[in-house]
């Protein structure tokens, strides 16, 4: 993800930063869970072991949503960007962008298992279902490197284009990925190994975050400054919700029909209830300035942000430091 853009956006929203909360969705900031010192991107809920997963620069850390207890400095890496459970919970798959390749971990011990070389700076991962493959971002690259999580090995690549972000599937062989430097969604034939129609966005700048709405068919991507809801198959926007600056992901809860986007600048949590082409922000929870990306436990309703405090920036320019000791998790819920 883009640590410089969301840099120079949270340094002009710190001071400003509301603490106000529409009332309406009853969601509010329920625990923080306190974890080591580090920057983070991508965090998953891996159900089969119930726990929180988030990427943290050179590391993973884990929560456990029974006891909270932390476990840091897991599958140690360079630039590490999405632990991504998989095979039915016994392995967790990182993407390693700094050795543009994928490390396969056995989750109960995080002993390695296997490395599988992708494009270049491998970024988001997303299960597709039906063929039985993960599909891998390659920002930098441009490509989708496709992975047998499986065999541990590297079965095609699917050229793109441009800056990838995150992907999303529909569970019967359809995927589509976010294209940030070029404010548009790709879709991806898997089985045919190649790309597919390109989708124009009309009124987002920046697509980091993508959910797939499947009672509607419809796509919801998260932009800087909006949540944008796609239909899937023309790929026409239907709808747009003015959400908050900086957002890096979204995450979509199917039994409510709610969207929640992280405006990290502004420590707001965006609430949007999603119908057939409609998008209405029903609340703004306060969170914390930074937490930024996003993940939703199924089982629950709940989600969960990474975010730490920061200090001013330096006089001579250059990225805000963190305050040691004040990296956490927040779970948000009812």
């Amino acid at each position: 993800m883009h640590a410089s853009r969301f840099a120079a956006t949270l340094a002009a929203s710190l001071i400003c930063a509301s603490a106000a909360s529409a009332a309406g969705s009853g969601y509010h900031v329920i625990d923080r869970v306190s974890g080591p010192d580090g920057g983070w991107d991508y965090i998953r809920v891996d159900e089969a072991n119930n726990r929180v997963l988030a990427a943290h620069g050179g590391s993973v850390v884990a929560v456990d949503l029974a006891s909270k207890a932390v476990t840091g400095d897991l599958a140690k890496g360079a630039i590490l960007h999405d632990p991504l459970p998989v095979n039915g919970g016994a392995e967790v798959m990182v993407t390693n962008g700094g050795t543009a390749e994928v490390v396969f971990y056995n989750a109960k011990t995080w002993a390695e298992v296997a490395r599988v070389k992708t494009g270049v700076g491998p970024d988001a991962a997303v299960f597709e279902p039906k063929s039985g493959l993960v599909l891998v971002m390659d920002h930098r690259g441009g490509d989708v490197t496709l992975v047998d999580p499986k065999a541990h090995k590297a079965v095609g690549a699917i050229p793109v284009g441009g800056d990838l972000e995150a992907a999303a599937v529909d569970g019967a062989g359809h995927a589509w990925v976010n294209v940030e430097n070029k404010n548009e969604i790709v879709a991806i034939d898997v089985a045919g190994r190649k790309a597919g129609a390109h989708y124009a966005l009309a009124g987002c700048d920046g697509p980091t975050g993508l959910a797939y709405d499947a009672p509607d068919k419809q796509l919801i991507a998260a932009c800087d400054g909006a949540t944008v809801v796609v239909d899937a198959a023309s790929g026409k926007v239907v709808a747009t919700a003015a959400t908050g600056k900086g957002a890096d992901g979204v995450a979509f809860d199917p039994k409510q029909k709610l969207a929640f986007t992280p405006a990290g600048p502004e420590g707001q949590l965006y609430v949007v209830a999603i119908g057939k082409g409609k998008a209405a922000i029903v609340d703004k929870v306060a969170t914390q300035p930074s937490a930024r990306t996003i993940a939703i436990d199924p089982r629950s309703g709940r989600v969960y942000l990474p975010a730490a405090e920061y200090g001013p920036r330096p006089a001579g320019g250059g990225r805000a430091p963190m305050v040691p000791g004040s990296f956490k998790i927040l779970v948000v819920g009812k």
